[in-house]
Order: structure tokens, then C-alpha cells, then sequence
């Protein structure tokens, strides 16, 4: 994905397409659904997400815990945890920093 590291978190989601979309129409509402991005690059990381978020990745198995413990289903927990992994993956590339599981800290001059 050439856009990596050069746009925002939300259109990086998008591009992917594991970003969510509202199903609405008139006064009927629906739940919302991923939709359109590049198939391979999402397939890619939905594979790579699987292990991570059942076993290798503190983050995402927090994430993924939290989420079907509050009643999601296991694809719709899977989903998110693509969407952080991508998201990681975008702000490693624009900072140019390895991943870390905190933030850095600020040096604040007083």
C-alpha cells in the first residue's frame, strides 16, 4: 500500500476496507458493515490478525477479550483488531519508529 504512512488512521481503514459504514436508509437503520478497500492487503491482514489476537499480541488479545466479552461476535472482534493492526502498521511507518506497546513519552521543558 504506497498511501501507508502518508494519510490519517480513518482513510487508511478505508482503503483497506475494514473500516465501518452505516446501512441506512430512510427510517430503517442497519448494522454497519466493512466494505469496498483492497481485498488481498485485507485478507493479508486478517490472516495475520488471527494469531495475533488469540495469542501473540498483548494489545490485540486485550482487544479482542474486551470486545467479545461486552457480546461481539468473534468476526465482528476479529474485524476491529485488523482495523488496530493497520492502524499500527500506518503510525510505525509515519513515525518512523519500531512499535512500542506504550506511547513515547513527552520530554516537557518547564
Amino acid at each position: 500500500m504506497p498511501e501507508l504512512g502518508r494519510v490519517d488512521r480513518e482513510e487508511i481503514a478505508a482503503l483497506t476496507g475494514v473500516a465501518p459504514y452505516d446501512d441506512q436508509s430512510g427510517k430503517r437503520e442497519g448494522e454497519r458493515r466493512i466494505a469496498g478497500g483492497r481485498a488481498r492487503v485485507r485478507r493479508a491482514l486478517f490472516n495475520a490478525a488471527l494469531p495475533a489476537s488469540q495469542r501473540w499480541n498483548e494489545t490485540l488479545v486485550e482487544l479482542y477479550d474486551r470486545l467479545t466479552a461486552k457480546g461481539k461476535s468473534h468476526k465482528a472482534a476479529l474485524i476491529a483488531c485488523v482495523r488496530k493492526l493497520i492502524i499500527f502498521a500506518n503510525t510505525v511507518v509515519k513515525r518512523q519508529t519500531p512499535w512500542t506497546k506504550s506511547a513515547p513519552q513527552q520530554n516537557s521543558c518547564a
